[in-house]
């Protein structure tokens, strides 16, 4: 299996690389694992309706190039289905069975996801109706992931 998370923004705090280094050591027994950042937009205080979009449709943008036409993919949304763990494991197990060898998970900007974006989704997901930090949020994706296979093959850690 193959899983690229695809974000927005780099991830500049020496502490969340180093927990976003861990995992991907964790999980590379497991799947080849792969970060890819897209650039943010700078969203001006008091930016109207039109502006957002447009800025969401520029970081969009960036994101559509870089997913690949075989990938499954996973947007983390906040209207999305929120999952127990391990029914995060079941989820990635049965892909896997289905063939979907290229998970992409999807982590957008600080106003959210372009609708072409979300349009190209397989699968929304949340982790809760609250925002997250996106450096924080990367690094609790990455956490369940681990968990998942660990949990797929019954291997302590989940409790």
């Amino acid at each position: 299996m193959r899983i690229t998370v695809l974000a927005v923004g780099k991830c500049k705090e020496k502490y969340w690389l180093d927990a976003l280094r861990e995992y991907e050591k964790r999980l590379s027994r497991y799947c080849k694992m792969e970060i890819l950042e897209v650039a943010d937009e700078k969203t001006p205080d008091g930016a109207s309706p039109g502006q957002c979009r447009q800025i969401m449709d520029k970081e969009g943008c960036r994101m559509m190039e870089k997913i690949q036409e075989d990938a499954f993919v996973i947007t983390l949304e906040i209207e999305g289905k929120m999952l127990a763990s391990e029914e995060l494991a079941e989820k990635l197990g049965g892909w896997a069975v289905q063939g979907k060898s290229h998970l992409t998970f999807v982590i957008g900007g600080s106003l959210g996801l372009s609708e072409e974006v979300k349009n190209r989704s397989n699968f929304a997901l949340s982790f809760s109706r609250m925002t997250f930090p996106h450096q924080m949020m990367r690094v609790i994706l990455m956490e369940q992931i681990y968990r998942a296979y660990r949990i797929l093959n019954h291997e302590p850690y989940h409790k």
